[in-house]
C-alpha cells in the first residue's frame, strides 16, 4: 500500500554508490536514517543550499523497498508543518483500511500506534524536514519499520529517534559522467566534453540535471552548453561570491532564455516567477492556469490575452528546459520545482516584480480554493503554497489589508479538524494583524473571532471566553449590536460560557441572541433556529430542564417545517430533544424519539454512517437507563459490529463500543460475557492510547470493578491499586476520579477483611475530599458515610 505523493525517479537516475554510500540497500528494520547535506571538496558547507539529490536518493530507497516488496506500507510525507504530518498519517490510516472517523489528530495517533504494534514491514519517508518541532510526538517507531528523513539542515539536529546520519554532497566525477553519458547516449558526440562541463557545474546534481534535460531537449552539446554558461557567468559576475548559487543562476538564465523563445513566446519567465512564489514540493496545476494566473501572464507579456491552454504550454516549456517537473497524475502536486531554483529566480526579480508575482499567486490560490469540501491532499497543497508565499512575500499580503487567502488557509485548518494546528495558525495571524494593521482594524477583529473559535474547538474555554469578549466589544463598537457579525460573535461567547460551566452567563446571553435573531431575521430563519437550539443547550447545562425541553421542541418543529423531516439538522434536533427528555427522567417520551432518530439515520444516511452508529449507541444507552437490558445488549452488540466493520477492531470508537457492551452485560449480571470484553478493552486502550491515557485508566478501573462484582477480589485489588496510583500521578490526589478510585479500593479491602487498610484508605479519602471540595460536597458526604460504615464493622 502506497500512501502520499512520492516523486518519481528522474530518468537516468544515478544510484550514487560512491557519494550516497549505497544507503538504498543498507536500511535494516527499526532504523531511522537522516540524509543531510555534506561539505564540498573545498570544505564549504552546502547546508541550506540543497540541490545535492537527497530527495531523489530517498525516492530510490522507497522505490527499491517497494519493488523488492520489502515494505507492505510505504508512506511519503512532506513535513511542511504539523498539519501536513497529521493529515498524511490520517490518510495512511485510511489506506490500511481503518477510517479516521474522529478527526485527523486522533487518526494520526491511531496510525502511530498501529506502526508500533504491527508485524508488517513499513517505510515512512519524511522529505525536506526543516523544523524539528513539527515532529514533536509524531516520530514513527516500530520494530518492523524503517524511517528515512531528508533535511537541508547541516547540523541534522532533528531529535529523531536513534538516527544514523548520512551526508550527501555533490556527485563524484564518475557519477557525473555516468549521468551525462546515459542522458545523452543517443548522440555520443553530444557528450564530448562532459567531464569539463561537470567540473564547470561543480558536480552539483541539480545543475547537472537541468543541463542534461536542456541538452537532451534542444540538441545542444556539452561544448556549446559550456560556452553559454561561461558567457552567462561572466554576465552575472559579482552577483554572488559563492560558486554554487552562481552556477545555478547561470544554468537558470540559459534555460529561461531558451524556454521564453518557445511558442507561446514570452511566457516562460513570468510563469517561472509565479512558480517561484509557491511550494517547491508541488503546486496544483489549477492554480498556475487560473484566471488570476492568466491575467498576470497577460500583463507581463503585454500582448494578446493569455488563456489557460497557453499558460499550460508555458509550464511544459519550463519542464522541457529542466526548470520544473510536471506530474500529470497529481492534481494536488502537479508542478514541482527545486527550492534552489526558486531562490535564484526571485533574486533576479525587482521588488516590484516580486510584489506583482506574489499578489497574482495569492489571487490564484484563492480562486482555486472553493468553500465546498475537497480532497485533503488538495487542501494541504493549497495551505503549503500559502505558507510558502507568506514566508516569501509576507508584507505584500498585508498591504493594504489582510489578503483573504490567509484567512482561507486558517478556515481550511478549522474545517479539516486540525484543532491544534488551527489554534497556532490563528494566534500567529492575530499577532501579525495587530502589529501590521492595528488592534482595532476590521481584519484584526475578524482574526480574533477565529482565534476564539479555535480556543473553543481545542477545549480551552477560559481563553475562548476572554478572546470572544474582546472581539465582541470591538464588533459592537465598530458595527453595532445588531450586525450579523456581532450576533455571531455573541453566539460564540455564549457557547464558550456553556463549555466552561458558566450557565448563569450563558443563558441570558443566549436568550438575548435568540431575541435579536427573531427580530432581525424572523422566527423561521436557519440562524434563528440555530440560536434557539443554542439556548436549549444552555438551559440544559443550567439544569433548567422544562425550559430546555420546550426550546428543543420549538427547534425541532421549526426545522421540520423549514428543512424537512429527513434533513440532518432536523434529525440532530430530534436526538437533542430525546436527550433532554432523558435528562429530565422522562424516558417514556425519550425512547420513541431515539428510535425515530435511528430509523431516519439508517434510511437517509445508511447503517454504516458515523451519525447512524452514534444514534444506535444513544438508543442503547437509553435502553440501559430504562432497565431494558436485553434491548440494550442487542443494540450495543450491533453498534460494536458496525464499528469494527467500519473502523477496525483497534479504533478508539470501537474500543468504546466494546466497553459499553461490557457495561450492559455487567448490569445484567452476565459476568462470563462482561469480563472478557473488559479485559479486551483494557488491552486495546493500553496498546492504542498508552498506559497513562485517561481512557486507559478508566478501563483499568472498570475491569477491577467487574472482577469485584464477580467476587474475583484476588484479581480486583491489584487493579484497584494500580488505578489509584495512576490517578494520583496523572490527575492529582484531590481529583474526583482519584477520590472515587480510592473509595473503590477501600471497599475491596473491607470486603476481604483487610480492615486496617480499609479504614486508612477511607480516612485519606475523606481528608482529601474535605480539602478539595469542602465538608458539604456530595463526594465528601459519601466518603464520610463510607468511613463510618467501615468503622462500625
Amino acid at each position: 500500500m502506497l500512501s502520499g505523493l512520492m516523486p518519481p525517479l528522474v530518468d537516468c537516475f544515478v544510484p550514487r554508490q560512491e557519494s550516497g554510500f549505497g544507503v538504498a540497500t543498507s536500511l535494516p528494520p527499526g532504523e531511522t536514517i537522516v540524509l543531510a547535506p555534506a561539505d564540498d571538496a573545498a570544505g564549504r558547507s552546502l547546508g541550506g543550499l540543497g540541490g545535492t539529490g537527497k530527495t531523489q536518493l530517498a525516492a530510490a530507497i522507497a522505490h527499491t523497498a517497494w519493488d523488492q516488496r520489502a515494505a507492505d506500507l510505504l508512506v511519503w510525507v512532506t513535513p511542511s508543518g504539523r498539519d501536513a504530518v497529521v493529515t498524511s498519517y490520517a490518510q495512511a490510516l485510511g489506506h490500511i483500511g481503518i477510517p479516521g472517523a474522529n478527526g485527523p489528530e486522533r487518526a494520526a495517533a491511531h496510525f502511530l500506534a498501529w506502526l508500533a504494534d504491527t508485524d508488517r514491514p513499513w517505510l515512512v519517508v519524511l522529505d525536506d524536514l526543516t523544523d524539528p518541532a513539527v515532529m514533536e510526538g509524531l516520530w514513527p517507531r516500530g520494530s518492523t519499520g524503517r524511517v528515512v528523513v531528508t533535511t537541508p539542515r547541516a547540523d541534522a539536529s532533528l531529535r529523531a529517534p536513534s538516527p544514523r546520519i548520512v551526508r550527501i554532497g555533490a556527485f563524484t566525477a564518475r557519477e557525473a559522467m555516468a549521468y551525462l553519458s546515459t542522458k545523452l547516449h543517443a548522440d555520443p558526440d553530444q557528450w564530448i566534453g562532459a567531464l569539463d562541463l561537470a567540473t564547470d557545474l561543480g558536480f552539483l546534481p541539480v545543475a547537472l540535471g537541468q543541463a542534461g534535460t536542456l541538452m537532451y531537449g534542444t540538441g545542444i552539446d556539452c561544448r556549446q552548453y559550456r560556452a553559454r554558461i561561461a558567457d552567462r557567468k561572466q554576465h552575472l559576475a559579482g552577483s554572488t561570491a559563492d560558486p554554487y548559487p552562481s552556477i545555478v543562476a547561470a544554468t537558470w538564465s540559459v534555460a529561461a532564455e531558451l524556454a521564453d523563445q518557445l511558442p507561446p513566446g514570452g511566457l516562460a519567465r513570468p510563469a517561472l516567477a509565479l512558480v517561484s512564489m509557491l511550494d517547491p514540493n508541488g503546486i496544483p496545476g489549477a492554480v498556475l492556469t487560473s484566471q488570476a494566473a492568466c491575467a498576470y501572464l497577460t500583463r507581463l507579456r503585454g500582448a494578446s490575452l493569455v488563456d489557460d491552454a497557453q499558460a499550460r504550454a508555458a509550464l511544459y516549456n519550463l519542464a522541457r528546459m529542466g526548470l520544473v517537473t510536471i506530474d500529470t497524475s497529481s492534481a494536488a502536486r502537479t508542478v514541482r520545482v527545486h527550492a534552489l531554483m526558486q531562490a535564484t529566480v526571485r533574486q533576479n526579480l525587482t521588488p516590484a516584480e516580486v510584489e506583482e508575482a506574489a499578489r497574482a499567486a495569492a489571487d490564484a490560490l484563492l480562486q482555486c480554493w472553493p468553500r465546498r469540501s475537497m480532497p485533503a491532499t488538495f487542501e494541504l497543497a493549497l495551505r503549503d503554497c500559502t505558507a510558502r508565499l507568506h514566508d516569501i512575500a509576507g508584507t505584500v499580503l498585508w498591504t493594504p489589508d489582510c489578503h483573504p487567502v490567509l484567512t482561507r488557509a486558517g478556515q481550511s485548518l478549522d474545517s479539516s479538524g486540525l484543532a491544534g494546528a488551527a489554534l497556532g495558525y490563528w494566534q500567529r495571524l492575530g499577532d501579525l494583524s495587530r502589529q501590521g494593521l492595528g488592534p482595532t482594524h476590521a481584519s484584526t477583529i475578524a482574526v480574533r473571532d477565529r482565534l476564539a473559535a479555535a480556543y473553543e474547538s481545542a477545549g480551552r474555554a477560559a481563553e475562548a471566553i476572554t478572546t470572544y469578549q474582546q472581539a465582541l466589544a470591538d464588533r459592537e463598537r465598530a458595527l453595532g449590536a445588531g450586525h450579523p457579525d456581532t450576533l455571531a460573535t455573541r453566539a460564540g461567547l455564549a457557547r464558550a460560557y456553556r463549555a466552561a460551566g458558566r450557565s448563569g452567563d450563558a443563558v441570558p446571553l443566549a436568550e438575548r441572541i435568540l431575541g435579536e435573531c427573531e427580530h432581525s431575521l424572523g422566527p423561521g430563519h436557519p440562524d434563528t433556529l440555530s440560536a434557539r437550539a443554542d439556548l436549549a443547550h444552555a438551559y440544559l447545562s443550567a439544569d433548567r430542564l422544562n425550559e430546555a425541553i420546550t426550546a428543543f421542541q420549538h427547534t425541532l418543529a421549526g426545522r421540520e417545517q423549514v428543512l424537512g423531516q429527513a434533513h440532518p439538522d432536523t434529525m440532530t434536533s430530534r436526538g437533542n430533544l430525546a436527550h433532554a427528555y432523558r435528562a429530565a427522567g422522562q424516558l417514556k417520551d425519550a425512547m420513541p424519539l431515539y428510535e425515530r432518530t435511528l430509523a431516519d439515520r439508517e434510511r437517509t444516511q445508511g447503517p454504516g454512517h458515523p451519525d447512524t452508529m452514534t444514534a444506535r449507541a444513544n438508543l442503547a444507552s437509553a435502553y440501559r437507563a430504562a432497565g431494558r437490558l436485553k434491548d440494550a445488549i442487542a443494540a450495543y452488540k450491533r453498534t460494536l459490529a458496525d464499528r469494527e466493520r467500519a473502523a477496525g477492531a483497534g479504533h478508539p470508537d470501537t474500543i468504546t463500543a466494546r466497553g459499553n457492551l461490557a457495561n450492559a452485560y455487567l448490569l445484567a449480571n452476565k459476568f462470563k460475557e462482561a469480563i472478557p470484553l473488559y479485559e479486551r478493552t483494557l488491552a486495546d486502550r493500553e496498546r492504542v492510547q498508552g498506559a497513562d491515557h485517561l481512557d486507559t485508566i478508566t478501563a483499568r478501573g472498570n475491569l477491577a470493578s467487574a472482577y469485584h462484582s464477580a467476587r474475583k477480589l484476588r484479581l480486583a485489588i491489584p487493579l484497584y491499586e494500580r488505578t489509584l496510583a495512576d490517578c494520583e500521578r496523572v490527575l492529582g490526589p484531590g481529583d474526583p476520579d482519584t477520590l472515587t478510585s480510592r473509595g473503590n479500593l477501600g471497599h475491596a479491602y473491607h470486603t476481604t477483611g483487610r480492615q486496617t487498610e480499609a479504614l486508612a484508605v477511607f480516612e485519606r479519602t475523606l481528608a482529601d475530599s474535605e480539602r478539595s471540595f469542602g465538608p458539604d460536597h456530595p463526594l465528601t458526604k459519601t466518603a464520610r458515610e463510607n468511613l463510618e460504615a467501615a468503622a462500625r464493622t
